[in-house]
């Protein structure tokens, strides 16, 4: 801090890399967290961004926060919660539409970072092809940051991936019986 203000240096050997494949997936908390924090942080470097959450359908906080920054883009393709039932045909024609929106998106090539939030749960419930979403990845635009998120990452695509992060659980409230908290998991 310099005179009560902060001070922000940006580094001088930053390399330009293209835009890379980033999987964050486990059965841990914090995979969207962490891909809404680099959306935060592209937006604060001047970046346009796109969200496609898959399966969700209901509110979360984040939906508010988004809203408030222009940069990013959010929308939600998923109907109500349905993980512990079977989907339905309703589910499957969300995820369906919300990706064929993404193949738009990235098609236009008019943002420079694309999330997939959830698209591996869209996968392991086959509301979505694996097969089409390993063909969508090999079309990015080589500036296009690609970010997927959820449980159950297929193997094909974690091969692909330029990085790979495992959230794993440790410990969790909720086995105390603790409830999902607005702002923290909604």
């Amino acid at each position: 801090m310099k005179n009560g203000r902060i001070t922000l240096n940006t580094p001088k050997n930053i390399y330009k890399v293209s835009g890379l494949i980033q999987v964050y997936t486990g059965n841990g908390k914090g995979k969207t967290t962490a891909a809404l924090g680099l959306a935060l942080r592209a937006a604060g470097a001047g970046k346009k961004i796109y969200i496609a959450q898959f399966v969700k359908g209901m509110y979360y906080s984040e939906l508010s926060s988004v809203k408030q920054i222009s940069a990013i883009e959010i929308h939600q393709f998923g109907l109500d919660c349905f993980i512990e039932k079977e989907p339905t045909q309703n589910d499957i024609d969300a995820a369906q539409k919300g990706f064929s929106e993404v193949k738009t998106i990235m098609a236009a090539n008019k943002h420079q970072v694309l999330i997939l939030d959830e698209i591996f749960i869209a996968i392991f419930f086959k509301l979505i092809d694996k097969e089409e979403v390993i063909k969508l990845i090999k079309q990015k635009p080589s500036e296009m940051e690609l970010v997927l998120t959820g449980r159950y990452a297929p193997t094909e695509i974690c091969d692909i991936a330029d990085l790979v992060t495992e959230m794993v659980e440790i410990e969790h409230y909720y086995k105390k019986g603790i409830q999902a908290r607005k702002g923290i998991e909604f």
